[in-house]
């Protein structure tokens, strides 16, 4: 992104301006391009629905919520579980050259009164009142973003440089500096994910409980949600937010928009994937087939008012 303010000054000016404006664009085209890029060339999107897929997003969960961080109990198993992974998607990010998976994400998707989301059971309270409640949208238009999570050695922190971390270092000799580059990406890749998939299932409303200082970091990044109540002690400091398929779209900058086409490209595949499935389980039946028979198409696209332009590399307004 451009940051430099004399520049930007520049730009306002009314001859020179046109010229900066102009040299402006062709860098921020160029940026898009190689944050995508980038983040293509290690890390891949997946639709998570093969109980396989599912049990390693199980699995990472139980890495980061209850070894890590201790928000819930060890499980035997491996795998944290819970009552809302029956009616929800999920999405992981796998680390192409490693084969490994590095996070995972899930939305929460209700189809009838007697399914909550989190946030309606456990912090009714905090958005009473709220501009937008759950309450106002029909239950298969809604979801919840919850349980994201990234493994320890692909995060790049100061603190995970010293031995004896309780995160554990990441092996520089494993991963390149180039591939360090990206794993900030991941958290933002897991929401995009989830974002594409949620409109791919007909759910435009989305709910999440996150840290504050969370949802500060996206709204720095360009993704904005809406914050509808105070923050309230839940696995730490966290407070309700909202966002919409289309405040998505006006929030989201040029240079994570190719970044957002190309990992559509790959949602959509795992979601016809999936709808065309010949597995005879009764979790990919409920939460794809059913459901995703009228709402994919081709013609689907991820934006309300947007498409995307080959040409120009971005999502430009749709003529009415």
């Amino acid at each position: 992104m451009i940051r430099n303010k004399y520049v930007k000054n520049l730009a306002s000016y009314p001859y020179i301006g046109a010229v900066v404006r102009g040299g402006i664009s062709l860098l921020v085209k160029r940026e898009a391009k190689l944050i995508a890029q980038h983040f293509s060339e290690y890390l891949r999107p997946v639709v998570a629905y093969e109980p396989d897929t599912v049990k390693e997003a199980f699995r990472i969960r139980h890495d980061v919520y209850c070894e890590e961080l201790n928000f819930e109990p060890i499980r035997e198993d491996g795998m944290e579980q819970d009552e809302f992974d029956e009616y929800s998607r999920f999405c992981l990010i796998e680390h192409k050259p490693s084969s490994r998976f590095a996070g995972c994400v899930r939305i929460v998707s209700p189809s009838n009164n007697n399914e909550l989301l989190p946030i309606e059971k456990f912090c009714s309270k905090a958005i009473d009142g709220a501009k937008f409640h759950p309450s106002q949208f029909s239950r298969n238009e809604i979801c919840e973003i919850s349980r994201l999570a990234v493994r320890p050695q692909f995060r790049r922190r100061k603190s995970d440089q010293f031995e004896g971390a309780a995160a554990g270092a990441i092996n520089e000799q494993t991963y390149s500096e180039e591939e360090l580059r990206c794993f900030p990406f991941l958290a933002i890749g897991l929401y995009l994910s989830i974002a594409a998939l949620a409109v791919r299932a007909g759910t435009h409303h989305a709910f999440v409980m996150m840290e504050p200082r969370l949802a500060r970091s996206m709204s720095f990044l360009g993704i904005k949600f809406e914050q509808l109540g105070p923050a309230v002690d839940y696995h730490g400091l966290r407070a309700p937010y909202y966002i919409s398929a289309g405040m998505l779209t006006r929030s989201l900058p040029v240079g994570f928009q190719a970044l957002m086409n190309n990992i559509d490209k790959e949602v959509e595949k795992g979601c016809l994937a999936a709808r065309n499935s010949d597995n005879d389980d009764g979790y990919i039946r409920k939460m794809y087939s059913s459901r995703f028979n009228h709402k994919v198409s081709n013609s689907l696209s991820l934006r309300e008012d947007y498409s995307w332009s080959e040409e120009q590399g971005l999502y430009l307004p749709r003529h009415s």
